[in-house]
Protein backbone atom coordinates (compact mmCIF):
# COMPACT_ATOMS: atom_id res chain seq x y z
CA UNK A 1 0.00 0.00 0.00
CA UNK A 2 2.71 2.48 1.03
CA UNK A 3 4.81 1.56 -2.01
CA UNK A 4 1.85 2.16 -4.34
CA UNK A 5 1.14 5.49 -2.64
CA UNK A 6 4.80 6.49 -2.87
CA UNK A 7 4.87 5.61 -6.55
CA UNK A 8 1.73 7.67 -7.24
CA UNK A 9 3.02 10.69 -5.32
CA UNK A 10 6.47 10.58 -6.96
CA UNK A 11 4.79 10.41 -10.35
CA UNK A 12 2.50 13.38 -9.72
CA UNK A 13 4.83 15.76 -7.87
CA UNK A 14 6.97 16.88 -10.86
CA UNK A 15 3.98 17.71 -13.09
CA UNK A 16 1.71 19.65 -10.73
CA UNK A 17 1.93 23.26 -9.68
CA UNK A 18 1.83 24.20 -6.00
CA UNK A 19 -1.96 24.45 -5.74
CA UNK A 20 -2.64 21.27 -7.72
CA UNK A 21 -0.09 19.37 -5.68
CA UNK A 22 -1.47 20.35 -2.27
CA UNK A 23 -5.00 19.50 -3.46
CA UNK A 24 -3.85 16.15 -4.79
CA UNK A 25 -1.97 15.32 -1.58
CA UNK A 26 -4.97 16.48 0.43
CA UNK A 27 -7.20 14.11 -1.53
CA UNK A 28 -4.82 11.19 -0.95
CA UNK A 29 -4.68 11.95 2.80
CA UNK A 30 -8.45 12.35 3.11
CA UNK A 31 -9.09 9.06 1.33
CA UNK A 32 -7.05 7.20 3.97
CA UNK A 33 -8.84 8.65 6.97
CA UNK A 34 -7.05 8.73 10.32
CA UNK A 35 -3.27 8.92 9.94
CA UNK A 36 -3.48 9.85 6.27
CA UNK A 37 -2.08 13.36 6.72
CA UNK A 38 1.00 12.11 8.55
CA UNK A 39 1.63 9.33 6.03
CA UNK A 40 1.29 11.59 2.97
CA UNK A 41 3.47 14.27 4.57
CA UNK A 42 6.20 11.72 5.28
CA UNK A 43 6.22 10.29 1.75
CA UNK A 44 5.92 13.63 -0.08
CA UNK A 45 8.24 15.65 2.14
CA UNK A 46 5.56 18.35 2.41
CA UNK A 47 4.52 19.81 5.76
CA UNK A 48 1.32 18.76 7.54
CA UNK A 49 0.04 22.32 7.07
CA UNK A 50 0.33 21.94 3.30
CA UNK A 51 -1.65 18.70 3.35
CA UNK A 52 -4.32 20.24 5.60
CA UNK A 53 -4.52 23.29 3.31
CA UNK A 54 -5.09 20.94 0.38
CA UNK A 55 -7.94 19.21 2.19
CA UNK A 56 -9.47 22.59 3.04
CA UNK A 57 -9.15 23.71 -0.60
CA UNK A 58 -10.94 20.58 -1.73
CA UNK A 59 -13.69 20.99 0.85
CA UNK A 60 -14.09 24.69 0.10
CA UNK A 61 -14.25 24.17 -3.64
CA UNK A 62 -13.52 27.85 -4.29
CA UNK A 63 -12.25 29.22 -7.59
CA UNK A 64 -8.92 31.01 -7.18
CA UNK A 65 -9.20 32.42 -10.74
CA UNK A 66 -5.99 30.77 -11.88
CA UNK A 67 -3.97 31.77 -8.83
CA UNK A 68 -1.99 29.16 -6.91
CA UNK A 69 -2.77 30.75 -3.53
CA UNK A 70 -5.53 32.95 -2.15
CA UNK A 71 -4.66 36.64 -2.22
CA UNK A 72 -2.04 37.41 0.40
CA UNK A 73 -1.47 33.70 1.07
CA UNK A 74 1.91 32.05 1.60
CA UNK A 75 5.16 33.10 3.15
CA UNK A 76 8.08 34.56 1.23
CA UNK A 77 10.24 32.08 -0.67
CA UNK A 78 13.72 31.27 0.62
CA UNK A 79 14.95 32.67 -2.71
CA UNK A 80 13.82 36.10 -1.50
CA UNK A 81 14.81 35.78 2.15
CA UNK A 82 18.15 34.11 1.34
CA UNK A 83 19.23 35.17 -2.18
CA UNK A 84 22.54 33.29 -2.00
CA UNK A 85 20.71 29.94 -1.79
CA UNK A 86 20.68 29.60 -5.59
CA UNK A 87 24.46 30.01 -5.81
CA UNK A 88 24.92 27.53 -2.94
CA UNK A 89 22.87 24.91 -4.78
CA UNK A 90 24.70 25.47 -8.05
CA UNK A 91 28.05 25.07 -6.25
CA UNK A 92 26.89 21.75 -4.79
CA UNK A 93 25.88 20.23 -8.13
CA UNK A 94 28.61 21.77 -10.30
CA UNK A 95 31.02 18.82 -10.22
CA UNK A 96 28.25 16.33 -10.95
CA UNK A 97 26.66 18.24 -13.79
CA UNK A 98 26.29 17.18 -17.38
CA UNK A 99 24.89 19.01 -20.33
CA UNK A 100 22.26 18.52 -22.98
CA UNK A 101 23.42 19.58 -26.46
CA UNK A 102 20.51 21.63 -27.79
CA UNK A 103 18.64 22.85 -24.71
CA UNK A 104 19.57 25.33 -21.95
CA UNK A 105 19.62 22.39 -19.59
CA UNK A 106 22.07 20.50 -17.42
CA UNK A 107 21.74 17.19 -15.63
CA UNK A 108 22.76 16.57 -12.05
CA UNK A 109 23.09 13.10 -10.58
CA UNK A 110 22.90 14.31 -6.97
CA UNK A 111 19.56 13.50 -5.34
CA UNK A 112 17.33 16.27 -4.01
CA UNK A 113 17.57 14.86 -0.50
CA UNK A 114 21.38 14.76 -0.69
CA UNK A 115 21.44 18.43 -1.70
CA UNK A 116 18.91 19.23 1.02
CA UNK A 117 21.08 17.50 3.64
CA UNK A 118 24.18 19.46 2.60
CA UNK A 119 22.24 22.74 2.76
CA UNK A 120 20.69 21.87 6.12
CA UNK A 121 24.16 21.15 7.49
CA UNK A 122 25.21 24.62 6.30
CA UNK A 123 22.30 26.14 8.22
CA UNK A 124 19.79 26.65 5.41
CA UNK A 125 16.26 25.51 6.40
CA UNK A 126 15.09 24.16 3.06
CA UNK A 127 13.04 21.18 1.90
CA UNK A 128 14.03 18.92 -0.96
CA UNK A 129 10.96 19.99 -2.95
CA UNK A 130 12.15 23.61 -2.87
CA UNK A 131 15.62 22.41 -3.92
CA UNK A 132 13.95 20.78 -6.94
CA UNK A 133 12.10 23.99 -7.83
CA UNK A 134 15.31 26.04 -7.64
CA UNK A 135 17.21 23.51 -9.77
CA UNK A 136 14.52 23.77 -12.45
CA UNK A 137 14.77 27.55 -12.34
CA UNK A 138 18.55 27.31 -12.74
CA UNK A 139 18.04 25.11 -15.81
CA UNK A 140 18.77 21.73 -14.25
CA UNK A 141 16.98 18.43 -14.52
CA UNK A 142 17.46 15.39 -12.31
CA UNK A 143 18.64 12.37 -14.24
CA UNK A 144 20.01 8.99 -13.22
CA UNK A 145 23.38 7.99 -14.71
CA UNK A 146 21.94 4.92 -16.39
CA UNK A 147 19.28 7.02 -18.09
CA UNK A 148 21.70 9.50 -19.64
CA UNK A 149 21.93 9.19 -23.39
CA UNK A 150 25.25 7.66 -24.37
CA UNK A 151 26.50 7.28 -27.93
CA UNK A 152 27.96 3.80 -28.18
CA UNK A 153 29.52 1.96 -25.26
CA UNK A 154 30.82 3.96 -22.33
CA UNK A 155 34.59 4.40 -22.47
CA UNK A 156 36.33 2.90 -19.40
CA UNK A 157 38.24 6.14 -18.79
CA UNK A 158 35.22 8.43 -19.21
CA UNK A 159 34.68 9.35 -15.56
CA UNK A 160 38.42 9.58 -14.95
CA UNK A 161 38.68 12.12 -17.76
CA UNK A 162 35.69 14.12 -16.50
CA UNK A 163 37.24 14.33 -13.03
CA UNK A 164 40.59 15.38 -14.52
CA UNK A 165 38.96 18.17 -16.56
CA UNK A 166 37.07 19.41 -13.49
CA UNK A 167 40.19 19.49 -11.32
CA UNK A 168 42.34 21.19 -13.92
CA UNK A 169 39.66 23.73 -14.85
CA UNK A 170 39.23 24.71 -11.20
CA UNK A 171 43.00 25.04 -10.80
CA UNK A 172 43.28 27.36 -13.80
CA UNK A 173 40.32 29.50 -12.77
CA UNK A 174 41.65 29.89 -9.21
CA UNK A 175 44.83 31.30 -10.76
CA UNK A 176 42.76 33.60 -13.03
CA UNK A 177 44.02 31.83 -16.14
CA UNK A 178 41.64 31.25 -19.06
CA UNK A 179 39.65 28.04 -19.51
CA UNK A 180 37.70 27.84 -22.77
CA UNK A 181 35.32 25.33 -24.29
CA UNK A 182 35.40 25.16 -28.10
CA UNK A 183 33.39 23.56 -30.87
CA UNK A 184 31.75 24.17 -34.24
CA UNK A 185 27.99 24.16 -34.40
CA UNK A 186 27.50 21.12 -36.59
CA UNK A 187 23.71 21.02 -36.89
CA UNK A 188 21.90 23.31 -39.28
CA UNK A 189 20.13 25.81 -37.05
CA UNK A 190 16.87 26.40 -38.94
CA UNK A 191 15.00 26.25 -42.20
CA UNK A 192 14.38 29.30 -44.34
CA UNK A 193 12.11 29.32 -47.42
CA UNK A 194 11.92 25.51 -47.26
CA UNK A 195 15.69 25.11 -47.71
CA UNK A 196 17.92 23.58 -45.07
CA UNK A 197 20.42 26.08 -43.78
CA UNK A 198 22.90 26.87 -45.34
CA UNK A 199 21.22 28.71 -48.20
CA UNK A 200 22.61 28.48 -51.71
CA UNK A 201 23.18 32.23 -51.93
CA UNK A 202 25.00 32.21 -48.59
CA UNK A 203 27.22 29.23 -49.18
CA UNK A 204 28.12 27.11 -46.17
CA UNK A 205 28.15 29.10 -42.96
CA UNK A 206 29.97 27.50 -40.01
CA UNK A 207 29.73 29.12 -36.56
CA UNK A 208 32.78 28.12 -34.48
CA UNK A 209 32.35 28.98 -30.83
CA UNK A 210 34.71 29.77 -27.97
CA UNK A 211 33.10 29.87 -24.52
CA UNK A 212 35.00 31.38 -21.58
CA UNK A 213 33.83 29.15 -18.72
CA UNK A 214 34.98 31.46 -15.93
CA UNK A 215 33.61 34.71 -17.38
CA UNK A 216 30.48 33.19 -19.03
CA UNK A 217 31.29 34.98 -22.28
CA UNK A 218 30.95 33.62 -25.79
CA UNK A 219 32.83 34.32 -29.00
CA UNK A 220 31.79 33.03 -32.43
CA UNK A 221 33.97 33.03 -35.52
CA UNK A 222 31.54 32.76 -38.42
CA UNK A 223 33.26 30.97 -41.29
CA UNK A 224 31.97 30.69 -44.85
CA UNK A 225 34.24 27.79 -45.83
CA UNK A 226 34.97 24.37 -44.32
CA UNK A 227 35.14 23.20 -40.70
CA UNK A 228 38.83 22.24 -40.55
CA UNK A 229 41.55 22.15 -37.92
CA UNK A 230 42.97 25.38 -39.36
CA UNK A 231 39.56 27.05 -38.97
CA UNK A 232 39.28 25.77 -35.39
CA UNK A 233 42.63 27.23 -34.31
CA UNK A 234 42.04 30.44 -36.28
CA UNK A 235 38.87 30.84 -34.19
CA UNK A 236 40.87 30.38 -30.98
CA UNK A 237 43.47 32.90 -32.18
CA UNK A 238 40.80 35.47 -33.04
CA UNK A 239 39.21 35.03 -29.61
CA UNK A 240 42.59 35.52 -27.93
CA UNK A 241 43.45 38.67 -29.89
CA UNK A 242 40.02 40.34 -29.60
CA UNK A 243 38.85 39.16 -26.16
CA UNK A 244 41.14 36.82 -24.25
CA UNK A 245 44.34 38.87 -24.29
CA UNK A 246 42.56 41.88 -22.78
CA UNK A 247 40.60 39.79 -20.27
CA UNK A 248 43.68 37.88 -19.06
CA UNK A 249 46.64 40.25 -19.55
CA UNK A 250 48.86 38.31 -17.13
CA UNK A 251 48.07 34.85 -18.48
CA UNK A 252 50.89 32.56 -19.55
CA UNK A 253 48.72 29.46 -19.99
CA UNK A 254 45.47 28.63 -21.77
CA UNK A 255 43.32 25.56 -21.04
CA UNK A 256 41.15 24.29 -23.91
CA UNK A 257 38.31 21.76 -23.56
CA UNK A 258 37.19 20.24 -26.85
CA UNK A 259 35.38 17.27 -28.35
CA UNK A 260 36.67 13.81 -29.08
CA UNK A 261 35.39 14.02 -32.66
CA UNK A 262 35.53 16.50 -35.52
CA UNK A 263 38.18 18.94 -36.75
CA UNK A 264 39.54 19.40 -33.22
CA UNK A 265 39.59 15.77 -32.12
CA UNK A 266 42.59 14.22 -30.39
CA UNK A 267 43.81 12.23 -33.41
CA UNK A 268 43.95 15.16 -35.84
CA UNK A 269 47.63 16.01 -36.32
CA UNK A 270 46.82 19.24 -38.17
CA UNK A 271 45.02 20.49 -35.05
CA UNK A 272 48.19 20.02 -33.00
CA UNK A 273 50.37 21.65 -35.68
CA UNK A 274 48.10 24.69 -35.81
CA UNK A 275 48.07 24.90 -32.02
CA UNK A 276 51.88 24.95 -32.11
CA UNK A 277 51.79 27.98 -34.42
CA UNK A 278 49.26 29.66 -32.13
CA UNK A 279 51.42 28.91 -29.09
CA UNK A 280 54.47 30.41 -30.84
CA UNK A 281 52.59 33.57 -31.83
CA UNK A 282 50.81 34.11 -28.51
CA UNK A 283 53.67 32.85 -26.33
CA UNK A 284 51.09 30.86 -24.39
CA UNK A 285 51.52 27.39 -22.95
CA UNK A 286 48.45 25.65 -24.40
CA UNK A 287 46.87 22.86 -22.36
CA UNK A 288 44.33 20.67 -24.17
CA UNK A 289 41.79 18.15 -22.89
CA UNK A 290 39.47 16.19 -25.19
CA UNK A 291 36.17 14.76 -24.06
CA UNK A 292 35.92 10.98 -24.46
CA UNK A 293 34.25 9.72 -27.67
CA UNK A 294 30.47 9.91 -27.55
CA UNK A 295 30.33 12.55 -24.80
CA UNK A 296 30.43 15.79 -26.80
CA UNK A 297 27.03 16.76 -25.35
CA UNK A 298 28.80 17.38 -22.03
CA UNK A 299 31.05 20.01 -23.57
CA UNK A 300 30.11 23.25 -21.76
CA UNK A 301 29.80 25.23 -24.98
CA UNK A 302 26.91 23.06 -26.13
CA UNK A 303 24.47 24.02 -23.38
CA UNK A 304 26.00 27.32 -22.24
CA UNK A 305 26.30 29.03 -25.64
CA UNK A 306 24.94 27.24 -28.70
CA UNK A 307 21.51 26.49 -27.22
CA UNK A 308 20.94 30.20 -26.56
CA UNK A 309 22.13 31.14 -30.04
CA UNK A 310 19.67 28.63 -31.52
CA UNK A 311 16.82 30.07 -29.47
CA UNK A 312 17.76 33.62 -30.46
CA UNK A 313 17.58 32.99 -34.20
CA UNK A 314 14.65 30.57 -34.03
CA UNK A 315 12.03 31.67 -36.55
CA UNK A 316 14.23 34.47 -37.91
CA UNK A 317 14.88 34.66 -41.67
CA UNK A 318 18.61 34.03 -42.10
CA UNK A 319 18.88 35.88 -45.37
CA UNK A 320 22.58 36.81 -45.30
CA UNK A 321 25.77 36.53 -43.27
CA UNK A 322 25.33 39.98 -41.75
CA UNK A 323 21.93 38.97 -40.36
CA UNK A 324 23.42 35.85 -38.78
CA UNK A 325 26.25 37.86 -37.21
CA UNK A 326 23.74 40.36 -35.81
CA UNK A 327 21.54 37.60 -34.35
CA UNK A 328 24.49 35.78 -32.78
CA UNK A 329 25.92 39.02 -31.42
CA UNK A 330 22.59 39.98 -29.85
CA UNK A 331 22.34 36.69 -27.96
CA UNK A 332 22.00 37.21 -24.21
CA UNK A 333 20.86 35.03 -21.32
CA UNK A 334 19.30 35.62 -17.93
CA UNK A 335 22.66 34.61 -16.42
CA UNK A 336 24.42 37.43 -18.24
CA UNK A 337 26.19 35.47 -20.97
CA UNK A 338 27.42 37.87 -23.67
CA UNK A 339 28.38 36.85 -27.20
CA UNK A 340 30.69 38.53 -29.71
CA UNK A 341 30.61 37.41 -33.34
CA UNK A 342 33.04 38.12 -36.21
CA UNK A 343 33.11 37.08 -39.84
CA UNK A 344 35.87 34.85 -41.25
CA UNK A 345 36.24 35.08 -45.04
CA UNK A 346 39.26 32.76 -45.23
CA UNK A 347 39.09 29.67 -47.43
CA UNK A 348 39.96 26.43 -45.64
CA UNK A 349 40.82 23.23 -47.49
CA UNK A 350 39.98 19.78 -46.22
CA UNK A 351 42.37 16.85 -46.52
CA UNK A 352 45.60 18.71 -45.77
CA UNK A 353 48.30 16.45 -44.36
CA UNK A 354 51.09 17.04 -41.85
CA UNK A 355 54.54 15.77 -42.78
CA UNK A 356 56.54 13.70 -40.32
CA UNK A 357 59.12 16.51 -40.21
CA UNK A 358 56.54 19.15 -39.24
CA UNK A 359 54.89 16.88 -36.69
CA UNK A 360 58.26 16.10 -35.14
CA UNK A 361 58.79 19.81 -34.46
CA UNK A 362 55.66 20.12 -32.32
CA UNK A 363 56.73 20.85 -28.75
CA UNK A 364 54.20 18.53 -27.14
CA UNK A 365 54.11 16.90 -23.72
CA UNK A 366 51.58 14.18 -22.90
CA UNK A 367 50.00 14.17 -19.44
CA UNK A 368 50.15 11.02 -17.32
CA UNK A 369 46.33 10.93 -17.03
CA UNK A 370 44.74 9.73 -20.28
CA UNK A 371 47.71 10.94 -22.39
CA UNK A 372 45.85 10.59 -25.69
CA UNK A 373 43.30 13.14 -24.48
CA UNK A 374 45.43 15.43 -22.33
CA UNK A 375 48.57 17.18 -23.54
CA UNK A 376 50.45 20.48 -23.43
CA UNK A 377 51.91 22.39 -26.37
CA UNK A 378 54.60 24.95 -25.47
CA UNK A 379 56.11 27.69 -27.63
CA UNK A 380 59.12 26.68 -29.69
CA UNK A 381 61.88 28.95 -28.48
Amino acid sequence: MDEELKKRINTMMPILNERQLRQYLGAEAASMGFGGIEKVAKISGKSRNTIVAGIEDNNRGEDLEGRIRRKGGGRKSIKHTTPEIMEEIENIVRNETYGNPEEPLSYTTKSLRKIQTILNEKGYPIGYDVVGDILKELGYSLQLNQKMLQVGNEHPDRNRQFEYINRKSNDFMKRNEPVISIDAKKKHPTKVSDYDFPLKELGKVVPYGVYDISKSEGFVNLGISKDTAEFAVESIARWWLTVGKNTYPEATRLYINCDGEGSDESKVTMFKLQLQEFSNQSNLEVHISHFPPGTSKWNKIEHKLFCYISNNWKGQPLINVETIIKLIGSTATTKGVKVKCVRDDNKYEIGKRVSNKDFGEINIKRESTCPDWNYIIKPNK
